[in-house]
């Protein structure tokens, strides 16, 4: 499989587990860790739902794929996720020994990927990971931004069913 294509079917797999990260009303982020052409992990982000600021899509894939191969080193492995990881999640990956990660849309707020900064490139460390940015780039961030739209038109019509309400109680 050419790499480009293969980089871009393995985003798509991360973008399904995005969207069920999105069905559970989770932030819309999804991450698939690979070794060789096999998928050996996939998860997306889990924070609301088991209300755990470590239930990252990334923290999951790379728990997952330990217990998978039965051990802490993924060091032939590639990690595709939708949203450049955060620096809890490229700490993981770095202590991991992730060969490559794959993401999708940069993070301006958080991105420890090339955005902000690039931890997972910082020579000081005794690993770093390979990265590829912006795969998929234009869907990854379409899912991010309908997403918070949904969410924040959601909270004001909710703000204003409660306005309504409290003045129909004044009444």
């Amino acid at each position: 499989m050419f790499e480009e294509n293969q980089d871009e079917y393995y985003m798509k797999e991360a973008i399904k587990e995005a969207k069920k990260a999105e069905a559970l009303n989770e932030v819309p982020i999804g991450a698939v860790l690979v070794i060789g052409d096999k998928i050996i992990s996939r998860a997306h982000n889990l924070r609301e739902s088991d209300q755990n600021a470590l239930a990252h899509a990334e923290l999951l894939a790379i728990d997952q794929a330990c217990r998978e191969i039965g051990s802490w080193r993924l060091e032939d492995s590639i990690l595709y996720v939708t949203l450049e990881p955060c620096p809890m999640c490229s700490g993981a990956i770095i202590l991991s020994r992730v060969k490559r990660v794959v993401y999708g849309a940069g993070d301006p707020k958080g991105g420890c990927a090339g955005t902000l900064m690039n931890l997972l490139a910082d020579p000081r460390f005794n690993h770093q990971s390979e990265v590829t940015k912006g795969v998929l780039e234009e869907e990854c961030s379409q899912l991010l931004s309908d997403f918070f739209r949904k969410l924040r038109e959601r909270k004001k019509r909710e703000k204003q069913e409660k306005k309504k309400s409290t003045l129909c109680d004044l009444q």
